[in-house]
């Protein structure tokens, strides 16, 4: 079935939605199907999942509109599907049926804002309206009977950019969102969303094979050895070729890139901040902005590679295709946004391979093998600070590599607040803004602790022994 490709029946709805637009767009079609597209996914007059069938189709105008590229001019890539953000309670501190009505009442006097009132009964309750979620009451309470209900998607969020709107719908402050994507896998109704590019993709691939004016290239992100789990990564990278891709080439190809100019800037400047997440360089940027000097000079990955193709291939035009839904936010910037031209996630990947009807488990397997065991671990945590390591021995740099790896965003603010106050004697923190790294992406279609076991020995296949060894022209 469908569905076992994805960890969540949430992830399989955004990808119906996706498959249909994109099968459209290859017919040509798109314009005129707007309106029987939900009728299509929601065929029948009995709601799966809703109240009404009617507010289900209603929703899948909303995420027809998410693939198709959603609010341009929002420059934030995470947004909100607003009406199917309704189910959840708005959450905060409450009493629970643990308390013991006890004597000492210390929540109610640890409160300094009255939110706390005792009824005849004895038992403790919040006013919401006085509450302001400092937590007090929860601390102090000896039975644990005050817990703090956030929704999901406030609970995902590490940087406190979601709130609540009047209506009761999430809001997310862009000036605080880093676009990792964490609310999205977590919200358990989809209403938190990345919005595609597919169309792009499918345009640019469309006018190539129709003008043959330029080749697009697909630039792979490591991590997808990891995902495709019922199929084999061989017969992944020939379906990619099949929907009409000129090449794929590895961006693990520019991790090797970036691990051989970043160990010598580290070793020049005695202390870096890694920047091949996009999350972690704008976590840095919009809440640690004074350790914004630290961060390597070198572009990500992605940039590298997508530079290197289009230096050596003119006119070509490159699709990154990975885990992150941040990349879709970094494509945007003026040093990157010439060198990359649209970014998919796995999920979209794998919607474009159904809106074509390639069965990829039924192709020959093609092969890819640009880098170095190195470059390819930059998907799983602490990849990067190896590489690091590894890339100054190549160079005989003498430095010695203390890292500190960062596995999500909470350990990035761990560490950049020990750093910043001299508490730790690191020079080089790796910041990972998703667990596990890439591997544990928003945009993946499945999650776990396997991926890093899979990337691993994807590595291992490599030919290319070292990270400083020829890089070869792109073809």
């Amino acid at each position: 079935m469908e569905v076992l490709k994805f960890d969540t029946k949430v992830q399989f709805v955004k990808y119906r939605v996706l498959k249909e637009v994109a099968r459209e767009e290859w017919a040509g079609t798109l314009e005129s199907s707007l309106l029987e597209i939900p009728k299509r996914i929601i065929p029948g007059k009995e709601p799966t999942m809703r109240c009404c069938v009617y507010k289900e189709r209603a929703i899948v105008a909303e995420r027809i509109q998410m693939a198709m590229g959603g609010n341009r001019e929002n420059p934030n890539p995470i947004q909100v599907v607003e009406v199917a953000c309704e189910e959840c309670p708005i959450g905060g501190y409450e009493v629970t049926n643990a308390c013991q009505g006890c004597l000492a009442h210390q929540c109610k006097y640890a409160c300094k804002f009255g939110a706390i009132t005792i009824d005849e009964n004895r038992v403790a309750h919040v006013d919401k309206t006085k509450c302001k979620q400092c937590g007090a009451c929860a601390k102090i309470c000896p039975y644990h009977a005050i817990r703090n209900y956030k929704r999901p998607c406030e609970r995902a969020c590490k940087v406190k950019a979601i709130s609540t709107n009047e209506d009761g719908t999430a809001r997310i402050r862009n000036s605080k969102c880093i676009s990792c994507g964490a609310c999205v896998y977590q919200c358990p109704f989809g209403a938190i969303t990345d919005v595609s590019y597919i169309l792009d993709a499918i345009r640019l691939i469309k006018n190539s094979n129709n003008n043959q004016d330029y080749k697009v290239f697909a630039v792979v992100a490591p991590a997808i050895a990891s995902q495709f789990t019922y199929a084999k990564l061989g017969q992944v990278l020939t379906g990619i070729k099949q929907l009409g891709f000129y090449s794929v080439v590895e961006a693990a190809m520019g991790a090797d890139m970036v691990a051989k100019d970043e160990a010598v800037e580290l070793a020049e400047k005695g202390f870096l901040l890694s920047s091949c997440c996009p999350a972690f360089v704008s976590y840095v940027e919009k809440h640690f902005p004074q350790m914004l000097e630290h961060v390597s000079h070198n572009r990500s990955p992605m940039a590298v590679i997508g530079e290197f193709i289009k230096k050596q291939v003119p006119n070509s035009k490159v699709v990154f295709i990975g885990p992150c839904t941040a990349k879709k936010a970094e494509r945007t910037k003026q040093n990157v946004a010439p060198f990359v031209d649209v970014v998919l996630t796995f999920e979209e990947l794998q919607a474009l391979f159904d809106s074509r009807d390639i069965e990829i488990t039924t192709l020959q397997e093609g092969t890819i093998d640009n880098a170095s065991f190195f470059g390819r671990i930059f998907a799983r945590s602490g990849g990067l600070a190896e590489a690091a390591v590894r890339s100054l021995e190549e160079q005989g740099v003498d430095f010695k590599v203390n890292p500190t790896v960062c596995n999500g965003i909470e350990e990035c603010k761990l560490a950049l607040m020990k750093k910043s106050k001299n508490l730790i004697d690191s020079n080089f923190i790796e910041g990972m803004a998703c667990l596990g790294g890439c591997v544990g992406g928003a945009g993946c279609l499945t999650h776990g602790e396997k991926n890093k076991v899979s990337i691993d020995n994807f590595g291992k296949t490599a030919t290319k022994q070292n990270i400083t060894d020829e890089f070869l022209p792109i073809d």
